[in-house]
């Protein structure tokens, strides 16, 4: 594995949920993988769960890890090649992506949408720009798109929690919020169920807030709620804004938070949801403190999965 930007990185989901669950077991089992090797943490937005979850996973593996806010401590970057620097940029990734080369053996960062220009956003340039100008593994704490550390930790928790010989019905669906929130999640997560194939997929929401049909065409959309939770074995809970009407909010979603009345129609589903989560607008109380709810297991999974991510960069580099 020479970056982890999306579930395209990866040969064989199965064998990284595998690698994970076996860090989880022993996390110190490799611990001397990492050892005098740096993995640089670039942030431009907030992050408690991605943030703390990759420095354990790196200190698990002896690495040291170094962490930069590069909204609140760090120049403004400029992205775009060819730009005449007169404005608010000080500093240009061609210039700043060869220095963090030399610094670090794996480069993490985490970027967020602007939500105003969907083509802009959905170029992923930062990413492609630090993939273009440094020869170190890339690894996406989240994109302007994507979320794929976030997916395999569902993955991983999906497989350690359904043990039925079927395969399991799951159901991402939309739930309100109180401002726009990015696409980035939803898609990650029906990126990678579809490219793990072993699950019944649904993907339920709202008219007018269909995500991007790459990562959604293996699945069925519903605009039913209820219909699409119907013998259900896992419900994700996520918002998302719309992707046609590219970062607004289209509807007040009433009736979509979920709530006991909407599990009844379920397989006694387990409820997921990245974090941090609106109590009382995306999920109810009743839900998060059931025994429904497997949020902290998912987001305990965040350090075994970033683990295996290393684990499986630091083996092939």
């Amino acid at each position: 594995m020479k970056n982890f930007t999306s579930v395209h990185d990866v040969t064989d989901i199965d064998a990284l949920v595998q690698t994970a669950l076996a860090c989880k077991k022993e996390p110190f089992a490799n611990k001397y993988a990492g050892v005098n090797k740096r993995v640089g943490l670039l942030f431009m937005n907030p992050s408690m769960r991605t943030r703390i979850s990759t420095q354990l996973a790196a200190k698990n593996l002896g690495m040291d890890t170094i962490v930069f806010n590069i909204d609140k401590d760090g120049w403004k970057l400029e992205l775009e090649d060819g730009a005449v620097m007169n404005g608010t940029t000080v500093e240009h990734i061609k210039d700043a992506a060869p220095v963090l080369n030399a610094y670090f053996d794996i480069l993490c960062v985490r970027t967020f949408p602007a939500l105003i220009d969907r083509a802009e956003d959905y170029s992923e340039v930062l990413l492609n720009q630090l993939i273009k100008h440094t020869n170190i593994p890339i690894v996406s704490l989240e994109s302007t798109t994507l979320h794929p550390l976030q997916s395999l930790a569902d993955i991983i928790t999906i497989t350690e929690t359904f043990k039925e010989d079927r395969k399991p019905k799951i159901v991402l669906t939309w739930a309100p919020h109180i401002k726009p929130i990015p696409q980035c999640v939803a898609n990650s997560f029906a990126q990678w169920v579809n490219a793990w194939g072993k699950a019944d997929f649904v993907v339920t929401h709202p008219e007018g807030y269909e995500l991007k049909e790459e990562f959604t065409k293996n699945a069925t959309i519903e605009y039913d709620q209820h219909k699409a939770l119907h013998d259900a074995d896992f419900v994700y809970v996520k918002n998302w804004s719309s992707y046609k009407d590219y970062g607004k909010i289209l509807t007040d979603g009433a009736g979509w938070m979920l709530t006991p009345g909407h599990l009844s129609a379920t397989n006694n589903a387990k409820v997921m949801h990245c974090l941090p989560v609106r109590r009382n607008v995306e999920l109810s109380d009743k839900v998060l403190d059931s025994v429904h709810s497997i949020v902290t297991q998912q987001a305990t999974n965040r350090v075994c999965a970033a683990q295996a991510v290393l684990s499986e960069i630091l083996n092939s580099n």
